[in-house]
């Protein structure tokens, strides 16, 4: 598998870090990006470059189009290139439908749906270079629901953009799919997000018996990006121990 310039966009913590991560590990020069969270961003690049991989920080907000598209320029600056694109960024809303306000309901569509808007936009013409990928991640609750609309509603709404994307996209020998994780849990996890888990993914739901980890979702984001998967876009790849059969 040949070196990739990939970037991560929210790779600061979590789910995203371990993506950094991982695809550091595979080889490639990754570019961290975090809407304002610098010293989280830096500590992941840090973690790489620890290892003797290549990183650079990417700052930027995913529904800014100004900041999003300098974060993508920056990474083809230091790199020369751009291969992977992995958009895991997302402010989540839990609000109920009662409870939601506007604005609250605006925002979790922008974090979700203008971000991946965005990103697909300004990072697809560098892709077209190298047939490259882009990796967007929807979550269980976007196909079976959840006590509170916003987030599963945005979600849902990548299927579409994804197939979309796909038809154009794919002239241009660049893939895109979507990468959906069930029951995730990872050290640091809060209480509360713990226990929201536990009542919406219960364990014994759960075909394999388990949560799964951040390093498994990455390990999926890996294979997709080192190339051996250059017939299959447009896809919603399901990880969640069976939890949901799509």
């Amino acid at each position: 598998m040949s070196a990739k310039a990939c970037i991560v966009f929210g790779g600061s913590r979590r789910i995203g870090r371990e993506v950094c991560l991982a695809l550091a590990a595979a080889g490639h020069a990754v570019a961290v990006n975090a809407r304002a969270s610098a010293k989280e961003a830096e500590a992941t690049a840090g973690m790489i470059r620890a290892k003797g991989g290549e990183a650079m920080v990417a700052l930027g907000d995913v529904t800014d189009p100004e900041a999003c598209s300098a974060a993508v320029e920056a990474a083809v600056k230091r790199f020369g290139r751009l291969d992977v694109v992995v958009n895991c960024a997302v402010k989540r809303e839990h609000g109920t439908l009662m409870e939601l306000e506007l604005a609250a309901w605006r925002q979790a569509l922008a974090s979700v749906l203008d971000g991946a808007f965005l990103t697909t936009k300004y990072a697809a013409p560098h892709l077209a270079k190298t047939g490259g990928t882009i990796i967007l991640f929807a979550g269980t609750s976007a196909f079976i629901g959840a006590r509170g609309p916003a987030t599963p509603a945005a979600k849902s709404g990548l299927v579409g953009f994804v197939r979309s994307a796909a038809k154009e996209l794919g002239p241009m020998g660049v893939t895109i799919n979507l990468l959906s994780p069930g029951r995730i849990e990872a050290p640091g996890d809060l209480d509360e997000y713990r226990a929201r888990l536990s009542k919406n993914r219960p364990v014994d739901q759960i075909p394999l018996g388990r949560a799964g980890t951040p390093a498994e979702i990455a390990d999926v984001v890996t294979a997709l990006a080192s190339g051996a998967f250059r017939y299959m876009t447009g896809q919603t790849i399901h990880v969640n121990g069976g939890f949901y059969m799509g």
